[in-house]
């Protein structure tokens, strides 16, 4: 598999060529990575084991160890946040878009699997994109068994610059494979993906093209910050609004600004055609390919930037629906965390903010119940095990999980807040207050998530889409 450079080598960039064993999710662990995890899981199963009959070392050493972690990350999550915040404090007057003397051509790909509820709604959103029409191709992704899709397009008359496609019928069947068909019919010299649901700004291409433009070669995608048409809707849709809130606005402009890698949001992204190309496009084994590609620009010395723009999209309002949604999420980063560490670039000096974002986010989900179960063991049958439990924390692990409980639980609430700020929702502030019951939904997510890594690796869970207007179809 051929990869690209930039157009012109910026010093210092030199993109390293990567094996496909590397690239592809199509292997979820590695023999060695197998044999790595296994030893992890009994050197588990021993410390439990042991604890049993009395020798606590083993545990203690793996809480010394967790809590460590969780500094860390809290560390570095209080770093990206604030310094985010205080970048921004200052007023900027809003800067006119410029014009460029000839607009490039841009593709839109809108992949879209049993989506007829909305895509009338898709439709008015991509013909409201103010940019010259005879610059713009709209490929409409469709698979070839969904036949109600294709037949209700096909009975539409569509404005010039749309093109119907329809992806043959193959495996693994994923929003990425469908995406990397319709980049070889792509005729843009920039590519961006929208799905289904999604009403970006009107003049996003435009400020795209011009970001473009006036960046860096090796600036070789641009990351249009998500957020929701439908936040109110219900407190689970006002805890995702606060979330993305925090994730777009705040972490991933604070991973720019540290230069270090941004895993993408799985829609919005803006590419040059010809370095996403070069990189092979997306991997169709990997069900957050968005998140991997974006790992993987940057190990091949590019860089993502954030765009000034936003697309508005539906929170998922129902809750088994959003679990099916996060645990494809949860899987793809566990599928990309595996993908990502069998490859050699430990040396990187943001390989850590690797391991924090994309590793921290996901497993954070299987410890954070254990540690609160553990918490409220202590509390309420302090008599009988309170002893027991106090062995396992000597007084630096126990200082140390203090702080982790308590101004590292607060912390988070109070970012969950700050996104919503940002955002000027300031009626969504206080839902941030639920912030913890919104976490344990992430964890239920993130064990269905693990079985299906085990036994469907490739599966793409299935998410409703139109259930703000009161009907659903499927992507």
């Amino acid at each position: 598999m051929p990869y690209a450079t930039a157009r012109q080598d910026p010093p210092g960039v030199r993109p390293a060529a990567l094996s496909p064993l590397e690239h592809d999710a199509r292997i979820t662990a590695t023999r060695t990575q197998k044999i790595v995890l296994g030893m992890l899981g009994a050197l588990l199963a021993l410390a439990v084991a042991a604890a049993a009959f009395g020798w606590t070392g083993g545990l203690l050493a793996l809480l010394a160890l967790i809590t460590a972690l969780y500094l860390a990350d809290l560390a570095f999550c209080a770093w990206l946040v604030t310094g985010t915040m205080w970048r921004d404090r200052a007023h900027r007057p809003p800067v006119p878009l410029l014009e460029l003397p000839r607009w490039p051509t841009f593709t839109v790909l809108c992949p879209m699997y049993r989506e007829t509820a909305v895509l009338p709604q898709l439709i008015d959103a991509m013909e409201a994109l103010d940019y010259p029409k005879e610059s713009l191709q709209v490929l409409l992704l469709l698979e070839e068994d969904d036949t109600e899709s294709v037949t209700a397009i096909r009975g539409m008359r569509l404005p010039s610059t749309f093109e119907v496609v329809v992806v043959p019928e193959s495996r693994p069947k994923t929003k990425p494979k469908a995406c990397n068909h319709g980049l070889l019919l792509a005729r843009g010299e920039y590519v961006v993906i929208f799905d289904a649901e999604d009403v970006p700004e009107p003049d996003q291409l435009k400020k795209a093209a011009v970001a473009f433009a006036t960046s860096p070669a090796k600036v070789a995608c641009l990351q249009a910050p998500l957020n929701f048409y439908n936040p109110r809707q219900n407190v689970l849709t006002r805890l995702f609004t606060a979330e993305y809130s925090l994730w777009f606005d705040l972490m991933l402009r604070g991973l720019q600004r540290m230069d270090g890698p941004i895993p993408l949001g799985g829609t919005s992204n803006h590419f040059r055609t010809e370095v996403l190309r070069g990189l092979g496009g997306w991997d169709p084994y990997n069900v957050t390919e968005d998140a991997d590609l974006g790992i993987r620009l940057y190990r091949q010395g590019f860089r993502t930037g954030m765009l000034d723009s936003t697309t508005y999209e539906e929170a998922n309002p129902e809750i088994r629906n959003w679990i099916r949604q996060r645990s494809r999420w949860i899987k793809g980063y566990l599928q990309t965390l595996l993908v990502h560490t069998r490859g050699g670039w430990v040396s990187d000096r943001h390989f850590p903010t690797f391991l924090l974002v994309v590793g921290g986010k996901a497993i954070v989900n299987y410890i954070n119940p254990l540690m609160w179960a553990l918490t409220i063991t202590y509390f309420v049958f302090r008599g009988t095990i309170g002893d027991e439990i106090e062995a396992l924390f000597p007084a630096p692990v126990f200082y140390a999980a203090v702080v982790t409980l308590l101004f590292g639980n607060l912390l988070f609430v109070y970012t969950f807040l700050l996104g919503s700020a940002r955002r000027g929702n300031h009626d969504l502030i206080k839902y941030g207050l639920l912030a913890p019951f919104y976490w344990l939904l992430m964890s239920v997510a993130a064990l269905k998530a693990l079985g299906q890594l085990v036994f469907k690796p490739h599966y793409w869970e299935k998410t409703e889409h139109g259930l703000h207007l009161g009907k659903g179809g499927a992507a």
